[in-house]
């Protein structure tokens, strides 16, 4: 199969450091794969809140990166580049970027690439890559989830949220969280939690520590979170750390960490090399793909803006309303 590439293509650019009001329609030049790389013609782009935080000036992307914001798409190979020999022109891909996914083209890594699960759409495709790599690599791969343990994640109806949330139940885990409303925390239970909290008006240390303290953590509020984390959890318990959104900086009693022997990790996914994206890559699809297969997990949709609306897809991705993912329909 061949498909015609043009030379240039529609994408969003970051005029300047800002407010969702910087992100500008505009034509660049379409990337040509080198080696290992394909092309991918873009049908959706995922919208996550890394976005938005290289939109305002705090999230650079990693040298060599497409200075585009856009983490996840899902599309058609257009193009492969020298060496890449499980992917053929045509294929309905979803795939992990390093940047670029807001255009009609966008380059990556092959072993960074999945095929669009069998039945699944290309916008719910689009929505699968940055919070699976994040949510497996970081609760599985780090955190060493098992079965049978009791698993806390903040933000249930964030798009890590809901991932989180199915991928722990469908794992044999107990799953805890919390969200900001009543009807988010009918989302998430739901979704499989057994105990949704509602933050502003519950005490989520409590309610968890009654249950007998949770055996990992996975957080992405960070700040007064921090300590209320590390008294939330079980004796060998492990908090896992992937974003910030109240502020990195916090005053901890390490002496608590030492007699209860806890494990404090984090990591975050767009700098690490392309060798550990595609190991996570390996075991996304190894494990999660089999649970969507079956029906245990599927993406939930918040909303769907056009490309040359995405400052209204980031106006709506920091809105405290949004429930699940936010997707950018760029081509057919």
């Amino acid at each position: 199969m061949k498909m015609t590439v043009p030379d240039t293509m529609q994408a969003i650019e970051i005029t300047e450091p800002g407010g969702p009001e910087v992100l500008t329609l505009t034509k660049v030049p379409v990337p040509l794969p080198g080696h290992g790389q394909i092309l991918i013609r873009v049908a959706y782009a995922g919208v996550n809140r890394p976005d938005a935080l290289q939109r305002a000036g705090s999230y650079a992307p990693p040298a060599n990166a497409s200075p585009l914001p856009g983490l996840e798409a899902s599309g058609r190979v257009a193009a492969i580049g020298p060496g890449v020999t499980r992917w053929a022109v045509g294929d309905a891909v979803c795939a992990l970027l390093p940047g670029g996914g807001y255009a009609e083209y966008v380059l990556t890594a092959a072993d960074h690439v999945l095929p669009v699960p069998e039945g699944m759409s290309l916008d719910q495709a689009a929505c699968l890559p940055e919070t699976c790599f994040t949510v497996w690599s970081n609760m599985v791969m780090r955190g060493g989830l098992k079965a049978g343990e009791r698993f806390l994640v903040h933000g249930g109806t964030s798009g890590i949220g809901t991932t989180a949330i199915q991928i722990a139940r469908a794992f044999g885990a107990r799953v805890f969280t919390t969200a900001g409303s009543d009807e988010k925390c009918a989302v998430c239970t739901g979704l499989g939690a057994e105990i949704a909290v509602n933050y502003k008006e519950a005490d989520f240390v409590k309610l968890v520590t009654d249950e007998g303290g949770a055996d990992l953590i996975l957080d992405m509020v960070g700040g007064s979170y921090l300590p209320r984390n590390i008294r939330s959890l079980a004796d060998d318990g492990r908090l896992v750390q992937i974003a910030f959104l109240t502020g990195p900086k916090v005053e901890l009693n390490f002496a608590e960490m030492m007699v209860r022997r806890l494990t404090i990790t984090g990591s975050t996914l767009r700098p690490q090399s392309d060798l550990a994206k595609a190991r996570i890559a390996a075991e996304v699809e190894r494990h999660v793909w089999p649970m969507i297969a079956r029906g245990a997990m599927r993406p939930v949709m918040d909303s769907e803006f056009p490309l040359a609306d995405a400052a209204a897809a980031h106006r709506q991705i920091e809105s405290p309303g949004h429930i699940g993912k936010i997707v950018l329909k760029v081509g057919g």
